[in-house]
């Protein structure tokens, strides 16, 4: 079983990553949900709520195909990065007090459900940050599912206390492990040294063949095993690295796998509670 996830940001962040596109980032989604439309495979994606402010016309031919499900990526993905830095030196809290994450999820929710009437059910945090209120604040706004982190042993939904279910990525994630756009290979050394980065994957980044195969392999062993695989892909990353050339291999292998929106795992019964 697999479970297809990606994220969207509003081309106002101008990341690295838009800042080497020729196109919005929303624009490469589109293009990419004509490779799932080929395939006939599902996606769940998390869209920041300024997305839906700022780009809606383009947004909007995303969302509404059945193919996407949609979830929620933060109201500006920390636009104010020096209050998060300065709250995680004091706090090692990133995300930011309780009632700064309970207006940021509030703002998301509300959007998405004005501009498209769509009450969301599953979240991830902007680079994954995770802090000590999330599963509260995200439970008692409506969210069922978290996605941030990464944790290759981890094959399903894993019950908080407060009733969120977490579930980390288990599949090689793409950016932080690709060589693409402004990630050369002397750019990530030197990244690497001033933050000493790992996941659960190791610190390395790999051309696009290297890391198709890669992640082909993981789906492959977990296939085999019975076992949930939930995967990220960013579609301005796969654009970048080669014009999707590589990544309708991934595609046409979860096209002949069961495949599932992320909230439909609330539904499904003999899954693996890790």
């Amino acid at each position: 079983m697999i479970c297809l996830t990606g994220d969207l940001h509003h081309k106002s962040l101008k990341t690295l990553n838009q800042k080497h596109c020729n196109i919005t980032e929303i624009q490469t989604a589109q293009a990419f949900l004509k490779r799932l439309e080929k395939h006939k495979v599902k996606m769940t994606l998390f869209i920041t709520g300024k997305s839906f402010l700022e780009e809606f016309d383009d947004v909007s031919e995303i969302i509404f195909n059945p193919l996407i499900e949609t979830g929620g990526h933060n109201y500006d993905a920390f636009e104010c990065e020096f209050f998060h830095r300065v709250w995680n030196k004091l706090t090692k809290n990133y995300n930011g007090p309780k009632w700064i994450q309970k207006k940021d999820v509030f703002k998301t929710m509300d959007i998405i459900y004005k501009m498209s009437g769509k009450t969301i059910k599953v979240w991830r945090n902007h680079m994954y940050m995770h802090g000590i209120n999330t599963e509260e604040v995200l439970f008692k706004e409506g969210i069922k599912i978290c996605s941030d982190g990464v944790s290759k042993s981890s094959y399903g939904l894993q019950q908080h206390k407060t009733g969120l279910y977490n579930l980390p990525i288990n599949i090689i994630p793409d950016h932080e492990h690709l060589i693409h756009a402004e990630r050369t290979p002397q750019w990530i050394k030197s990244w690497q040294k001033r933050y000493k980065w790992s996941d659960d994957f190791g610190p390395n980044s790999y051309h696009i063949k290297e890391w198709t195969k890669m992640v082909l392999e993981q789906l492959k062993d977990n296939e085999e095993k019975g076992l949930l695989s939930n995967v990220i892909i960013h579609p301005i990353t796969m654009y970048l690295c080669d014009k999707f050339e590589k990544v309708d291999e991934i595609l046409a292998y979860i096209s002949s796998c069961e495949n599932i929106h992320m909230s439909d795992l609330l539904t499904q019964k003999g899954l693996n509670h890790v």
